[in-house]
Formats: structure tokens, C-alpha cells, sequence
């Protein structure tokens, strides 16, 4: 039985051990090594934790499924070691307004800029002028957006303009680009933010940028992305470790709290919003009133039983008696706080005399016009006679012009009809003084004809559009007699 007993022990002892510590020359290619920490250790007593680390040497070797959605997501590792980028978008050759509003950090003064755009592989090259795309000479660049590293977001702060996103560059310069269609602004955001991923990654990571600052931290190895962990990473800094569970646990404890207190503002939110009166009510009291700036063109006309808006007939007037001779009538800028005063004492519905004194500068007056007829929601040419105002613009034989513009004109809606019969007659007025007033059919072309009629979608090029507007007013004013019959009383 003893002799039996040794015979037994010493087989055991010849025997390989269970578990063995994996090394790295034995590991076969793709294995994942395992290291169970001691929960005993100095730094690790409050748990117990696996850590899985992944060998530069040991990246797996097996084909990666070439499916599309995978290569969209993520990096393709090749057995030679190299990354497979996903393809780029490059946009060349577009008009968009940009602004620069920050150099290296330092704050800019913002000033919008029609720029030709082009987007590389990893720049984004912004022309003055369109020639300037073939051009090889030196300097020829107005100037060159760096996307590596660079961070893009949209903004509604920083611009009162609609469809602006920021480009920030990783040296701190800060871009506003815009557009007024939202298809063209968006396709050049997706356009650069895959840019921008795709060259920082092959660049060797995203670089962190603080909150709320433009100041970028330094790369570090343990990060996703560069390179690979090494297993003493995660052993340099263990109270660092417990101190992130130490905080993971207190927004546990205290989640159920903030719950109860999210929950308590949504009922007391929705209480406040049962018992709040409704706009009728309001109106009733005379604590709101409708406006007169903002309100649809038909609508307002239904509210005073008229078909033109007695505002508009006010400031006509006015204009008649003391701006026909003045110096740039329409052309020269009011004072912006004063014609926002007027704005808001017509809006109030209150008493409004433009004899007063404070409204002696008749630019006041005629400012306060072009901002009533900019901010109709429908404009005075409306939406759907848009393209063929700019068919019958594109008529050549004078005669036929004149004859499809009439006949436009007559299947406006009458509000529409009567209050541009009045505008342009009192236009033509303003061009019999042209001498003192210097005001020609091409300058108030300028400036009613973005003024009175612009495209429910701007789906083309603004600049583009801006010509016919300029030129079917233009038309419509030199035209005005034979159009709206103006000799008829």
C-alpha cells in the first residue's frame, strides 16, 4: 500500500501543471491573454477585475469580412499591418458663404464671404474667385482649411443665418460655412466630417479637445485608436482606477433621486401647461395682439377689410410728401434701432403719425417698408409664380414679354395684385426725380427685387437667382404703364 502510495505521488509530479501563466512566444497568433489580478493587491482591494489585452503582435490574421457596413464603421486591419481607409467624398467646385471668425485662437471679426469651395482628401481650399481653381501660381489660394485633427459641429450661436456649421482646425482657427439650401449645406457637412475622421485616423487617432476650448490635449497610448495597451498601463495608476468606480457608484446611489426630481418638474411642467389660457383668451383680454410685421399678406388684408395694408399705405404716402428728391431714397440705410422703435408701435396697433419728429429721416420710413415686405412669410410675388415670372423675364421679343408679365400679374391674388400695382407706380414717381434723388430702374432693381420675391427652396445658386429678381422688377417698373394701365384712372 506505501509502495503504491510513491508510485502514485511521482507520476502526479510528472505531471504538467493545470494552469499556466501564458507566454508571449508560445501564444499562437490571435490567442488573447487572460491576467486574473490578486483582489489582495495594494490599490485593487475594493474588487476583483479581468483585463483583456490585445498584443501588437497578436493581431488576428483571419480575412475580415470585406462586407460595406463594416468598412463604413471601422478601420480595416490586413495582414500587413496596413489600414484600409474608407474612401473619401471630394466636392468640387461650389459657391458657399464663409467666415472667419477666429485665427490661431484669436478672436476675428466676422464678415461673410461668397467663396468657391473645394474639398481635398485633407484640406478645404477656399477661392475668391472661380478662375482661381486652375490657377498654379503661388498664392492663388485665398485660403487652405487643414481637416486633420480639425473638430466640425453645426451652430445656430454663433450666426443669426440659417444652415451654418463650424469648422474648428487643431492650430484653433475657427470657420463659419453656410448656405441657404439645406440639401447643399448638409451634403458638404457629411462631406467634411468623413474627411476630417478619415485623415485624423490616418494621422494616428481623434485628438481630445477640452470643453469649451480650443486647446487639444496630447494623444495617449491606452486611448482607442493608437496603437495598443500595454499590460502594465493598466497597473501604473490604480487609484486614478478607483477613484472613476468610487464616483460610477455615487451617481448610482443617486440616481433614484433624480429621477423622482425629473419626474416631479415634468408634472409640475404639465399642470403649468393644462391651466395656461389659450391665444383666444389672450387676445380677447388684449394682452396679445396680431402683428402686422410676420402676418401673411392675405390675412392681413382680411383683418382690415382692405387689399392693401394701410401700413404700407402710410409709408408711401409719407415718402411721397418729403423723400422724392432725397439722395438715395430706398438705397441709404435708416437707423436700425429706430426703424425696430417704429416696428414695435405698429405691431402694438398704437397711434402712428410719420409727421412726427422722430421719424423726420424719411430712410427711417423707407427702412421700415423693405423690412415689412422681407418678413411677410409669403412674399409679394408668391412662391408658386416664382419660376414662371422667371420663364417670362427670358422672353426676347419685347412685346411678348410685356404681355406674359401682364398676365402673371393679373392671376396674383388680389391683395397681391393691388398692393404691387401701388408699390411700382409710386416706384415709377420716385424715378421721375431721378435727377436729385440719383436713383436709376437698375438701382431700385437692386433693391426691391431680393426684397419682393425669392424662391420657397433655394435649390440653384442664390447668386443666380438675385439676377432674375433684379431684372423682373427692373422690368415690371420700366413697363409699369402699359402693365398695371396706370394712364386709366
Amino acid at each position: 500500500m506505501a509502495s503504491t502510495r510513491i508510485t502514485n505521488l511521482r507520476t502526479t509530479a510528472k505531471q504538467p501543471p493545470l494552469v499556466q501563466p501564458p507566454q508571449r512566444s508560445t501564444v499562437a497568433q490571435g490567442a488573447v491573454q487572460i491576467r486574473i489580478k490578486n483582489s489582495q493587491s495594494s490599490g485593487d482591494r475594493l474588487s476583483q477585475s479581468k483585463s483583456m489585452v490585445l498584443q501588437e503582435s497578436d493581431l488576428p490574421q483571419k480575412p475580415i469580412s470585406r462586407h460595406r457596413r463594416n468598412q463604413s464603421q471601422h478601420n480595416v486591419l490586413v495582414p500587413g499591418g496596413s489600414e484600409t481607409l474608407e474612401p473619401l467624398v471630394q466636392l468640387k467646385g461650389e459657391h458657399l458663404n464663409v467666415a472667419k471668425i477666429s485665427e490661431s485662437g484669436k478672436k476675428q471679426r466676422k464678415n461673410w464671404t461668397l467663396m468657391w469651395s473645394i474639398l481635398t482628401s485633407d484640406q478645404l481650399l477656399l477661392y475668391k474667385e472661380r478662375q482661381q481653381e486652375t490657377s498654379q501660381k503661388p498664392g492663388s489660394k485665398t485660403d487652405v482649411v487643414q481637416l486633420c485633427g480639425a473638430f466640425i459641429e453645426w451652430t445656430t450661436e454663433k450666426s443669426s443665418r440659417k444652415n451654418v456649421f463650424q469648422i474648428t482646425t487643431n492650430t484653433g482657427s475657427e470657420y463659419l460655412l453656410q448656405t441657404d439650401s439645406y440639401s447643399t449645406a448638409s451634403k458638404w457637412y457629411d462631406a467634411i466630417r468623413k474627411t476630417i475622421d478619415s485623415s485624423t485616423k490616418a494621422d494616428g487617432g481623434l485628438p481630445l479637445r477640452r470643453s469649451n476650448s480650443t486647446e487639444y490635449l496630447p494623444r495617449h497610448s491606452s486611448l482607442p485608436g493608437y496603437g495598443s495597451a500595454s499590460p502594465n498601463a493598466k497597473q501604473r495608476n490604480p487609484v486614478h482606477r478607483r477613484s472613476i468606480n468610487m464616483f460610477g457608484s455615487s451617481k448610482l446611489k443617486h440616481s433614484t433621486s433624480d429621477s423622482a426630481d425629473k419626474n416631479g418638474v415634468k408634472n409640475r411642467l404639465k399642470k403649468f401647461i393644462i391651466r395656461r389660457p389659450s391665444m383666444k383668451t389672450l387676445q380677447e383680454k388684449g394682452l396679445i395682439k396680431d402683428r402686422i410685421f410676420g402676418c401673411h399678406l392675405l390675412t392681413l388684408c382680411e383683418r382690415e377689410g382692405t387689399t392693401v395694408p394701410q401700413f404700407v399705405r402710410i409709408c408711401l404716402d409719407a415718402v411721397d410728401k418729403r423723400g422724392l428728391e432725397v439722395d438715395g431714397i430706398y438705397r441709404v440705410s435708416g437707423n436700425l434701432a429706430t426703424i425696430q422703435k417704429l416696428r414695435f408701435i405698429v405691431d402694438q396697433e398704437e397711434d402712428l403719425d410719420l409727421d412726427h419728429s422722430q421719424w423726420e429721416d424719411i430712410h427711417v420710413v423707407t427702412g421700415a417698408l423693405k423690412m415689412f415686405f422681407r418678413e411677410l412669410p409669403e412674399p409679394l410675388f408668391p412662391f408658386r409664380f416664382f419660376q414662371p415670372f422667371v420663364e417670362a423675364i427670358k422672353i426676347k421679343e419685347p412685346t411678348h414679354k410685356v404681355q406674359a408679365m401682364k398676365k402673371l400679374i393679373q392671376e396674383l391674388p388680389k391683395p397681391n395684385q393691388d398692393t404691387m400695382k401701388l408699390l411700382f407706380s409710386h416706384l415709377h414717381r420716385v424715378l421721375a426725380f431721378s435727377r436729385k434723388n440719383l436713383m436709376s430702374t437698375q438701382g431700385i432693381g437692386i433693391v426691391f427685387g431680393p426684397t419682393l420675391m425669392w424662391p420657397e427652396l433655394d435649390a440653384g445658386n442664390m447668386a443666380f437667382n438675385m439676377v432674375y429678381q433684379n431684372q423682373i422688377v427692373e422690368f415690371i417698373l420700366i413697363e409699369s404703364r402699359q402693365i398695371f394701365n396706370l394712364d386709366r384712372k
